[in-house]
């Protein structure tokens, strides 16, 4: 797709978009399901990050036509947000005493199959209801890692096009300078 010709929604496209939409829907029910908001201010702060991951995959590609680096920066921001939530679920697990599923444990192996299948929030919808928390904390995990390896993907990427070919501002600068050559010549 010519990244100067976007279309309006076109971040949904994105497989970082559609995975941290799995992300967002998962940590939703899990916050209702087994955190009590008016006790424990990690409810809003764990939806607030799977959100702020969303919602800066969305901003950074749609203001990527004004500004590659605020594309690049909306893009580490949302990185950052899971790495948060990433914590705030291994803190969950360990303060209550549930086992983390290392990379080695069965249900981790097959739900990493699964889940690189699956980027529909649906799908995950489905998965989760009436697990454990334990189950749907190690779960929505592994669709975090997923999701950063996307992002970091995106992230890649957004170096590389920068490198090649260069920011909004020279881009422009040699549209302008070739518009100027064409008229005087």
């Amino acid at each position: 797709m010519d990244d100067k010709k976007k279309k309006i929604d076109s971040y949904r496209t994105l497989l970082a978009y559609r995975k941290s939409e799995c992300v967002i829907d998962m940590t939703i029910y899990f916050v209702n399901r087994f955190l009590d908001r008016s006790h424990d201010r990690t409810a809003d702060q764990m939806q607030q990050a799977a959100r702020s991951a969303k919602q800066n995959i969305v901003e950074g590609y749609s203001d990527a036509e004004g500004s590659y680096d605020t594309e690049h920066y909306l893009t580490t921001i949302a990185k950052g947000s899971l790495e948060e939530l990433k914590e705030d679920f291994r803190d969950y697990l360990r303060n209550h005493d549930m086992e983390i599923w290392g990379a080695d444990h069965q249900k981790y192996r097959i739900c990493q199959a699964y889940f690189k299948r699956h980027n529909d929030s649906a799908w995950y919808r489905k998965q989760i209801q009436g697990r454990t928390s334990e189950d749907i904390a190690n779960m929505t995990l592994i669709v975090i890692f997923q999701t950063l390896a996307l992002i970091r993907g995106l992230i890649d990427y957004q170096d590389c096009k920068f490198l090649t070919e260069g920011g909004i501002k020279e881009q422009r600068f040699q549209a302008r300078s070739e518009y100027r050559k064409k008229r005087k010549g």
